[in-house]
């Protein structure tokens, strides 16, 4: 008999992604998403959809219950992939822009940490995946407000590892290096700047949404439960090993 998972960012590429494969396994989503229409396609197939906004609490915690209730009383796992992508030097930032980066990426982390873990201490535990970047752990330029942001994730996961550890709630994080998604479109539509990303990646390829997907499908749904408080760091090695 299928899980039920819950989706937050349920309209970017590697959620749409993970939510296929979900739905392909006999599996229960539900879908938060801000852009319905990329997600149709996963509701047609039987998925949940709740729109609207993962910063609003009303709306994640309206999500949170519908999960809850697909799954007849818990949530096996929940994935977090909000996020944003701005490249500015410090000095070209302003505060606002520098606050929403912070908002988006961490802020809505935290309120998805702090609602589901609220409905899986009480239905006996559950598995949450959230999603940082390749610049929380190496410096890169003009990442500052997106290194901030995602460093923030990584080191709350960690410390909440370390909090629910005995309630049977396992947290992991992802942190993929440049992937061909809508989002950094971009930046891989120079030729000139996907020669560069290529030169400072150990296997000299970017990565594919279906390999950050499948990642975190293991993590929700099949990896050991002695794992918990990590980052696998999906970047082809570049955060890792010179090449």
């Amino acid at each position: 008999m299928g899980l039920s998972f819950l989706i937050i960012g349920a309209s970017s590429d590697i959620a749409l992604e993970l939510g296929q494969t979900l739905l392909d396994k006999g599996h229960t989503i539900t879908l938060l998403a801000r852009d319905f229409e990329r997600a149709q396609p996963l509701v047609d197939q039987g998925a949940h959809l709740i729109h609207g906004d993962a910063l609003d609490k009303e709306t994640v915690q309206s999500a949170v219950d519908k999960a809850k209730e697909a799954g007849e009383g818990s949530i096996a796992g929940v994935a977090h992939l909000v996020g944003s992508l701005v490249l500015r030097p410090p000095h070209a930032l302003a505060l606002d822009a520098f606050n929403e980066v912070i908002h988006t990426n961490l802020s809505s982390a935290f309120l998805t940490l702090s609602i589901a873990c609220k409905t899986m201490l009480r239905s006996g535990g559950g598995r949450l995946v959230f999603t940082s970047s390749v610049a929380a752990s190496l410096g890169m330029t003009n990442h500052e407000a997106i290194a901030a942001a995602k460093g923030g994730v990584e080191a709350m996961v960690r410390s909440a590892a370390s909090t629910y550890s005995q309630r049977n709630i396992r947290l992991n994080v992802v942190a993929p290096g440049l992937t061909e998604t809508r989002l950094a479109a971009t930046l891989l539509r120079s030729d000139a700047i996907r020669e560069a990303a290529l030169s400072k990646i150990p296997l000299k390829r970017i990565n594919q949404k279906q390999e950050v997907a499948a990642t975190m499908q293991w993590l929700l749904c099949d990896a050991p439960d002695n794992i918990t408080g990590q980052v696998f760091h999906l970047d082809g090695g570049m955060s890792q090993i010179s090449g």
